[in-house]
């Protein structure tokens, strides 16, 4: 039963060993960004899941409610959100550049000419 109480955890394990990997074994610009992108989106999640308690409301004081659910990392993952589209975008337009200057937009093949 441990594992079913903290699934949220092991998906985002998972998402994070998919994203490095992604990252490491593959030479496309684009997809080092796409696993760059699934590497964000765990650690979204392991920001997010910790924030809201079953039974849990918004925090607002009332004598109705005993239990809150912490609004603080939905609002930093809100932030962390924009950042990651923005650096996406940022990186979409570099490897736009480095295929217009090399005309490839695989590592090794860039790495050959630069030598």
């Amino acid at each position: 039963m441990r594992f079913a109480s903290h699934y949220s955890y092991w998906i985002t394990m998972f998402l994070l060993i998919a994203g490095l990997y992604i990252v490491i074994a593959h030479g496309n610009l684009i997809k080092k960004l796409v696993g760059l992108s699934i590497f964000q989106t765990s650690v979204y999640l392991l920001y997010i899941a910790p924030g809201k308690l079953i039974g849990g409301t918004a925090p607002i004081v009332t004598e109705q409610f005993q239990v809150y659910s912490n609004p603080l990392p939905h609002v930093l993952i809100l932030t962390a959100i924009v950042v990651g589209v923005a650096t996406l975008a940022l990186g979409l337009a570099l490897v736009v550049r480095i295929r217009e200057a090399y005309g490839s937009i695989e590592e090794d093949e860039i790495l050959e000419q630069e030598v």
